[in-house]
């Protein structure tokens, strides 16, 4: 029960900073929140990723270039421009390396406007950090099979401790975009893959936040729960965030993806 609880908590703590603090904060800017609990989700994000960090900065660049060019040959992770799941995953890795280090050259719509904290980058993707939280894991699992009678087939789970921010973003990209229902056509590929979406927080309903990125709820049908909606209301009501308005949001790829569809039209 031990190892279970560690699991589940870990994969629900890391995929919300990524969906809160990554995607609909960093990437879209649906909300604003003062310096101190910028600082403080920026280093809840960097502990609940632990050896699978990923940049803020790094995170908005390929997002807001996956909504321009969604499933086009220039979209970073798209799983139609790749042979499988694996090939996809290490050719977004690549271009999130020459993004996160500078070495590709980025379009200014997508390069600014994102939280940054310079300790924290250099930390977070430091491989001292990430052999360490690595040694971390397997240490606590470990201790677990010695003295709490823990099963030695959950030493499997450790794969998805070490890779969990990459993980989550591979399940969205692939199944987002091959897999599920449309409400809309979005001119891609984007689909809602699940109804009740409580696995990824809302992240699978990929075919609503590409009609609407700047909706706060990704949510678009009654029936669609997106769990972390409610979260981020309860942030609102105690004054930690502040929601912008829609038309307000997401200023730093809007043009691109509006280019991208009067192109395909």
């Amino acid at each position: 029960m031990v190892a279970i609880v560690a699991f589940v908590g870990h994969w629900y703590l890391s995929l919300f900073c990524q969906t809160f603090f990554l995607h609909r904060y960093a990437a879209h800017k649906m909300f604003t929140m003062s310096k101190f609990w910028e600082r403080f989700f920026y280093f809840l994000t960097y502990v609940s990723q632990g050896s699978s960090y990923l940049s803020p900065r790094a995170y908005a660049v390929l997002h807001r270039m996956h909504h321009a060019f969604s499933d086009t040959p220039k979209d970073p992770h798209s799983p139609h421009h790749t042979k499988n799941l694996l090939t996809m995953m290490w050719k977004t890795k690549n271009i999130y390396n020459a993004v996160l280090h500078r070495t590709q050259k980025v379009e200014r719509q997508f390069d600014r406007n994102y939280p940054e904290w310079a300790l924290i980058e250099k930390v977070g993707d430091s491989w001292i950090s990430r052999a360490g939280w690595g040694i971390a894991y397997s240490l606590f699992y470990i201790f677990a099979f010695l003295y709490l009678d823990m099963h030695w087939a959950f030493f499997f789970l450790l794969p998805i401790h070490f890779l969990m921010g990459p993980i989550h973003g591979a399940i969205v990209n692939w199944s987002g975009h091959k897999y599920g229902y449309q409400n809309f056509d979005n001119h891609d590929k984007s689909r809602n893959s699940l109804m009740l979406d409580f696995l990824m927080m809302g992240e699978l309903f990929q075919n609503n936040h590409h009609k609407r990125p700047n909706s706060a709820n990704f949510g678009a049908k009654w029936f669609e729960m997106d769990p972390t909606y409610p979260v981020i209301k309860g942030l609102e009501k105690l004054k930690i965030i502040k929601m912008r308005p829609t038309k307000g949001a997401s200023e730093e790829f809007e043009t691109g993806h509006e280019r991208r569809i009067e192109e395909h039209a």
